[in-house]
């Protein structure tokens, strides 16, 4: 799933096409503009998510974005269409792009194996959906997983879940289920515990504003990051508030791509540059003029830049020795000087 030594950025379309199929193939086209690696977009309908019901459990409270709305209203305004994606798919495929979906229920499943979906990404509030995970795990595609509102024993069950239908190409994301998520919750130290903990590939589901969090958690080790994608704030819908917009989206895939740069990897052979810059170095010198047979001692003898003359650790063997000849002042020390 990831290239080496980059990270698999993922533009999360969900409702960002307002509705528009056109707003939709347009947001594939700018995302693959803009550097990333992958388009993610979401299956379900209203009726899978959710029913249409007027009860109090059914109305969206809780400081949200989407306070008061009906779940099943919201759902109906946020799909995809399942009749576009076919169409994403092949556009964003065409284009060198990775496409691939959430599923939600196993009808969803059913319908993205037709349509050769090729990652499976379970999001934050279906990862108890232990069933779901199985049947889209069984299908031997990679597993991304968000932990939004997992506790240890949710995130427990679903790797091993993964696990005991032989899927082990898993991948945690690290990720806060609130919208904007407010950067003090990110921990994005979770990522080393994932790791350490499952022994998975870890990334970041980031839903902060701004671009400060993807840009840490690659430099935390995070192999994929996702975030939601809209072509243009303007357009409006349930995600826009929290999606960053393609100006933002390509800062953020520049920093991203600039921290991979950064990170490097183990090597200490030096570069053409750092073997040139050791002339601005330590080494050792003749700091007052120096007649054949005196001593070097330390008062004409130092240890200064630049790094021309020998290597200071020899310091201490010089120290006591006969110069063989002249030196003045400012010369660069060398075996010559000691008769070697």
């Amino acid at each position: 799933m990831t290239k080496e030594n980059t990270t698999f950025i993922i533009a999360e379309l969900s409702a960002n096409h307002n509705g528009s199929l056109q707003t939709a193939l347009d947001s594939v086209k700018a995302a693959k503009e803009i550097g990333v690696d992958a388009i993610k977009i979401q299956t379900y309908t209203a009726d899978t998510l959710t029913i249409d019901c007027e009860k109090d459990d059914f109305i969206i409270k809780g400081e949200t974005l989407w306070d008061g709305k009906k779940l099943y209203h919201l759902y109906k305004e946020a799909y995809t269409p399942w009749e576009w994606q076919k169409q994403i798919f092949e556009y964003a495929n065409s284009l060198g792009l990775v496409c691939f979906s959430s599923p939600f229920d196993k009808s969803s499943i059913d319908f993205l194996e037709g349509i050769g979906n090729p990652i499976y990404k379970i999001a934050s509030f279906e990862i108890q959906d232990i069933p779901l995970i199985r049947y889209a795990a069984s299908k031997g595609k990679p597993m991304i997983i968000s932990t939004g509102i997992a506790e240890l024993a949710d995130i427990e069950l679903a790797v091993k879940t993964c696990r005991e239908v032989g899927n082990n190409d898993i991948t945690l994301l690290k990720c806060t289920s609130a919208y904007p998520a407010p950067i003090k919750e990110a921990n994005l130290i979770m990522m080393k515990e994932f790791e350490s903990r499952f022994k998975v590939k870890v990334g970041l589901s980031d839903h902060t504003l701004g671009t400060t969090l993807p840009i840490a958690a690659v430099a935390m080790g995070a192999q994929v990051i996702e975030k939601h994608f809209i072509l243009d704030k303007n357009i409006g819908g349930p995600d826009a508030a929290f999606s960053l917009d393609k100006k933002d989206f390509s800062q953020m895939v520049k920093a991203v791509r600039d921290v991979e740069k950064a990170i490097g990897k183990v090597d200490y052979t030096l570069t053409d540059k750092q073997i040139t810059n050791k002339r601005f170095g330590r080494s050792l010198y003749v700091v007052e003029d120096v007649k054949a047979g005196e001593l070097f001692t330390e008062k004409n003898i130092r240890s200064i830049r630049p790094g021309f003359g020998m290597h200071p650790k020899y310091l201490e063997d010089v120290l006591g020795e006969k110069a063989c000849c002249d030196i003045e002042k400012g010369t660069a020390l060398s075996d010559r000087h000691l008769g070697k």
